[in-house]
């Protein structure tokens, strides 16, 4: 294997891999961070440049985009309060504090470091340990994945620290709108009002980009003739020692394996991993108080766990030809299209292409936080832009990244209305993220509920019964009621004896 990883790196360090990577990388970040375009969608227009490229090559491009594509999603969620991607919503606050207090450089190094560290991690899993955990992942059913969404919805108690009532209300909406749309079991259409546009149901990027951007620019449109933050962000300012960053290694690391363990279950994806990686670092964190206030453990934690699916979603695409996520889906259709059939045999017919993929993972990982690092003092600048300039840029471009994901008219009005609900429900004191939370997951937790009880004949029991679902299962309701708990004996320690 030694002999193999040597010949492997060679062949990724040749100057044309090497050059593709990097380009790949950096069309990745510029997907990412403009709201409405990700990774999934710079992965599917830029496919076609690789049909004429070697096997390698071409999928080492691929790569770079959705790496970079993820990374980049969190800039502007740092930047302008306004996440690329679901998954980076689990850091605005945190971002926008930091923004606030000048630290945007420091917020930005921190999330490219622990991008890249989580995303080094899951490539060394999937590198050594890819069957082994493959086969694990089989052992998910309805039952197990009812379980893990029910976890990732009980993140919304967490994120609802000041008033959990009102998380609560905001995640039963999100997963009310979730269920518009074709009933994923009968197939008879609900709550569609005769609108053959809802068929499909509520698209997840015009909601979030109404729900985040829109909303955010009818906010700071207000004062529009200041710059976007209060306090001078220093752009020419050095960027952050790494030594300095390393302190947040242990939210990292952890993160990462929480992300890698998300990330390759199929159907999962990273929003749920970010979410439930920045719940997990703050539950354990001894600054638990700074995590939504402007924590960088916090920031490490959410873009660790996001990144740390990465790798993942590989392992079950490449050792049994099941795709993770829409992005792994793509890259299915890339590897038949080289000749390569994603299963057992791949590493033993195709060792080569498969070990230069996973070797180039690593310095692909490596060229994203080098360019992160570099380009941190350019991206700082949107801070000093006034808003009566940025805001019709970013309306701009959420038109244009709504209205690209379908080329619908229809998803540019979702956006509009969900710009709107947004806008109104930040007035009233109302957090956003746990509704962003009841639409991703949603859709997990609906058609498995079902499908587990038909299977069992109505016997609720089953959640318990098998060990993987009762695992998360405990989690689940230990998570939700744990905040309850702390708040009802910090109000009776308040109150006069």
């Amino acid at each position: 294997m030694g002999d193999l990883l040597l010949q492997s790196l060679l062949s990724v360090l040749e100057i044309k891999n090497i050059l593709f990577m990097t380009v790949g990388v950096s069309l990745g970040i510029i997907f990412g961070a403009i709201p409405g375009l990700t990774a999934t969608m710079g992965v599917a227009v830029l496919l076609p440049i690789t049909f004429g490229m070697e096997a390698t090559t071409g999928l080492l491009f691929l790569l770079g985009i959705y790496c970079g594509g993820i990374y980049g999603a969190s800039i502007p969620a740092i930047l302008i309060r306004t996440p690329g991607s679901p998954a980076s919503a689990a850091i605005i606050d945190d971002g926008d504090m930091l923004v606030k207090k000048g630290m945007t450089a420091k917020a930005l190094h921190v999330t490219v470091f622990a991008s890249a560290c989580a995303g080094i991690i899951s490539t060394l899993i999937l590198l050594f340990v890819a069957p082994q955990l493959a086969q694990f992942a089989l052992k998910f059913g309805p039952t197990e994945y009812f379980a893990i969404a029910l976890f990732g919805l009980t993140m919304i108690a967490a994120v609802s620290a000041e008033s959990i009532v009102k998380g609560v209300i905001m995640g039963a909406l999100g997963m009310l709108a979730s269920t518009i749309g074709m009933d994923p079991i009968t197939g008879s259409a609900r709550f569609t009002f005769g609108n053959i546009n809802m068929l499909g149901g509520i698209a997840l990027i015009p909601a979030l980009v109404g729900m985040f951007a829109i909303s955010e620019i009818l906010i700071r449109s207000q004062n529009a003739h200041v710059k976007l933050q209060g306090k001078e962000n220093k752009i020419k300012e050095r960027p952050t020692p790494i030594k300095k960053m390393v302190k947040y290694w242990r939210a990292i690391v952890k993160s990462s394996f929480i992300g890698t363990f998300i990330g390759m279950i199929p159907g999962t994806g990273a929003p749920l991993a970010s979410f439930i990686s920045y719940n997990e670092a703050r539950r354990s964190s001894k600054n638990k108080k700074e995590y939504g206030k402007g924590s960088l453990e916090g920031i490490a934690a959410g873009e660790a766990g996001n990144n740390g699916v990465t790798g993942a979603t590989l392992i079950p695409l490449l050792t049994l030809g099941i795709p993770g996520d829409t992005v792994t889906a793509i890259l299915l259709g890339a590897l038949l299209i080289q000749g390569l059939n994603p299963g057992p045999q791949l590493f033993t017919n195709h060792a080569d292409v498969m070990y230069a993929i996973m070797v180039g993972l690593l310095v692909i990982n490596i060229i994203m936080f080098i360019q992160g690092r570099l380009a941190a003092r350019l991206f700082v600048k949107v801070t000093s832009i006034p808003m009566n300039i940025l805001i019709p840029i970013l309306i701009t471009l959420c038109f244009v990244g709504a209205f690209a994901v379908n080329n619908s008219v229809f998803d540019a009005k979702v956006m509009l209305v969900f710009g709107a609900i947004g806008f109104m429900m930040s007035k009233l004191g109302f957090p956003i993220i746990p509704m962003l939370l009841g639409i991703v997951l949603g859709p997990i937790a609906e058609p498995n509920l079902r499908k587990a009880l038909i299977n069992s004949n109505g016997n609720w029991l089953v959640f318990f019964t098998d060990p993987i679902s009762l695992v998360f299962m405990i989690l689940a309701i230990a998570t939700f009621f744990m905040p309850l708990i702390k708040t009802y004996f910090s109000n009776k320690s308040k109150s006069p004896v």
